[in-house]
């Protein structure tokens, strides 16, 4: 390589990457990711972060799609680039699947993020650092322009993002660089990269845009990436103050647990209605809605309001499903495909599982996506503790709910149905499909009601309390 270190494209190279990490949210992270595709871009993005930062601070990180024949290749071709630089290096094989009506680039594009957040997590990456230039940037505006976006489509790629929704941060040092600029800089580094042969294919909207569109807008307005950058930045700044009012009325919304109370939300305007939505989906990390979807969702909420017949909403948006219960609004994960609960029809039972218990404390199940965990404690400080001897004194089976059970809350009490006991305590219906656990035939436990005082509790310890973990909660 020849040293380049005095030319006006090291210049701007290096003091981008410089000015990056000086004003990143994570103060002078201890090590960061760059992710190398081996394209142009982000060679040079890691070629100049190891001479600024030091190879030390860095590793760099490849994922392999398997959508190309040279893919194998190119995996290889940047392990030796990253060792040639003295830099940790890590790859990650995905699938691409696309769900219903989604393009290739844009499944590709999610399963790559997604593996560069979790390998970033494995290896102790503070950031993430992508190669995204000035021509990209211009590419993506123009993108979100044609598709009738919003102003969080305007805004295109911050230069710096850090929020709940992504695991890292995300640093794009080049943004404000042309590609051209790049390329002279890999030209007197004496850099190699690679070609991605799709790169050229036009049946790809962005490669389109670059291809046919780009080079002759550029003979009649040679300024429209300088003016498609500052459209991006005027449209992020219009988009945080969208953001800090909806933080305000989501304050004004937001239950102790998480939900929304409908009646606030509903008395928004539509506008600043759709606009909390947005935001309340993007804080826990659903995906975007288009405009059509959302306005459809803000219908729906405001119909069930009208008819009182919130119990029958639902929802279904990326793998998750809105949902009213007592003036509230949930999102849960799954959908209206999920079987119902009892109380709503019949619900498809799952097989019985076993365990005999032998001072376990952790029984795995599945089935019901938790996890039932046997806590010791004192029973003189918990009512609801369960005698070691009961618990092993038959076979616990966890089995899903048959119809008209009853359960004895203590010992001088009547028992009730399981679905009263769930309504007085306010849980939803579509979470009552938990694991009843019994011993022997006698029912034990009921995740979210506690344990059944009808069956004989020994008063000689030691005790345990049963405690129901799901796997995934989302409010």
């Amino acid at each position: 390589m020849t040293s380049g270190t005095d030319t006006p494209a090291h210049r701007l190279v290096t003091e981008a990457v410089r000015a990056a990490l000086g004003r990143t949210t994570v103060s002078s992270p201890p090590l960061f990711a760059v992710a190398l595709s081996g394209g142009l871009d982000s060679t040079v993005l890691l070629d100049a972060a190891v001479r600024v930062a030091g190879a030390s601070r860095v590793v760099a990180l490849h994922v392999h799609h398997g959508l190309s024949p040279n893919a194998d290749a190119w995996a290889a071709h940047c392990e030796s680039f990253a060792d040639s630089l003295g830099v940790r290096f890590a790859a990650r094989h995905v699938e691409v699947t696309r769900a219903g009506g989604e393009s290739l680039e844009a499944a590709a594009r999610d399963v790559r993020y997604r593996a560069l957040d979790a390998l970033c997590d494995e290896h102790g990456a503070r950031s993430l650092w992508l190669a995204h230039h000035a021509d990209d940037q211009a590419e993506t505006v123009l993108l979100q322009l044609l598709r009738g976006a919003g102003v969080a489509g305007l805004a295109a790629m911050a230069p710096e993002r850090a929020d709940g929704a992504l695991a890292v941060p995300r640093v794009r040092p080049l943004l404000n660089l042309l590609r051209a600029q790049l390329e002279t800089y890999a030209h007197e580094r004496d850099l190699g990269w690679i070609d991605d042969e799709s790169n050229v294919d036009t049946r790809y909207a962005r490669n389109a845009l670059r291809h046919d569109v780009l080079p002759v807008l550029a003979v009649h307005f040679p300024g429209f990436r300088d003016a498609l950058s500052r459209t991006a930045s005027h449209a992020a700044s219009a988009q945080r103050l969208l953001d800090e009012l909806a933080r305000i009325d989501l304050d004004a919304a937001r239950r102790e647990d998480g939900a929304l109370a409908l009646d606030v939300l509903l008395a928004f305007d539509d506008e600043r209605a759709v606009n909390l939505l947005r935001y309340w989906m993007r804080s826990l990390g659903l995906a975007a809605a288009s405009t059509a979807r959302i306005a459809d969702m803000l219908r729906q909420l405001r119909d069930a309001l009208a008819t009182r017949d919130g119990h029958a909403l639902r929802i279904d948006h990326a793998g998750h499903c809105l949902r009213e219960y007592r003036g509230a609004i949930f999102w849960e994960k799954g959908d209206s495909a999920d079987p119902p609960d009892l109380d709503e029809g019949a619900a498809a039972p799952k097989m019985p599982v076993e365990l005999r218990w032998q001072g376990e404390e952790v029984w795995r199940l599945p089935q019901w996506r938790g996890t039932l965990v046997f806590e010791p404690c004192d029973r003189a400080d918990d009512t609801d503790a369960v005698a070691e001897s009961v618990l092993r004194s038959a076979p616990l089976v966890a089995r899903s709910r048959s119809g008209g059970e009853r359960l004895r809350l203590a010992a001088d009490a009547p028992s009730r149905t399981l679905k009263n006991l769930f309504q007085e305590r306010g849980v939803p219906a579509w979470k009552r499909d938990v694991p009843l656990v019994f011993v022997g035939d006698a029912l034990l436990f009921v995740p979210l009601i506690g344990a059944n005082r009808s069956v004989e509790h020994d008063a000689r310890g030691p005790f345990r309390r049963i405690v129901w973990r799901p796997d995934v909660i989302i409010a």
